[in-house]
């Protein structure tokens, strides 16, 4: 059965980049130690990425981000999503406005005019009986937790305090989360809750 996955690297004061985010920083003033995760060698590092990039059958991401990704300096064939492995899962970009032109032709490109609810359920569709993962930006993952779409929620807890930037959760409806698993490394702490 396909799973709405919410996948996110955030600050121990938990925001998900840093201030100044924008297309030409896209993670923020400090925002790279958020990720510094993605490149360890450490091997339960490794295998968080390997296993979240493994079962996505489609990911659904904000605009803010898809222009960080897109753009000049975003993802390449050697930087992005399941970048190295063998086949790549379609995306799906929640969006007021599809782009005019796009730079990376060679992915699956889905966007979704009408709301954070029907990107998931395009992407739904696209995944088959894979995963669905939501990797941000903080905006469109708070919007989809707040919608109650979100069954499992992943966050990589860096260890940084960025002070300010883009905040994971802005508020609004309490949830109850039961913790799947705990996996702690020398660059971040891995953490796994279902949501009820």
């Amino acid at each position: 059965m396909t799973r709405i996955i919410a996948d996110i690297s955030v600050s121990l004061d938990g925001f998900v980049t840093g201030p100044d985010a924008g297309p030409e920083n896209g993670l923020g003033t400090g925002g790279e130690a958020l990720h510094t995760w993605a490149f360890s060698d450490d091997p339960d590092d490794q295998r968080v990425l390997r296993e979240a990039t493994a079962g996505s059958g489609a990911v659904v991401l904000g605009r803010r981000l898809f222009d960080v990704v897109d753009g000049p300096g975003g993802w390449d064939d050697t930087v992005g999503y399941g970048a190295g492995e063998v086949g790549k899962p379609a995306f799906v970009v929640v969006t007021g406005s599809p782009p005019e032109s796009v730079r990376l032709t060679g992915l699956d490109w889905t966007f979704v005019t009408t709301g954070v609810a029907d990107a998931v359920a395009a992407a739904r569709e696209r995944a088959g009986d894979r995963d669905v993962v939501l990797m941000g930006g903080g905006a469109t993952i708070g919007s989809a937790f707040e919608a109650g779409l979100v069954d499992v929620l992943t966050l990589h807890l860096a260890p940084v305090v960025l002070g300010a930037g883009t905040p994971l959760f802005t508020g609004g409806t309490r949830r109850t989360l039961v913790q799947r698993s705990v996996v702690a490394t020398s660059t971040v702490t891995h953490l796994t809750y279902e949501v009820d």
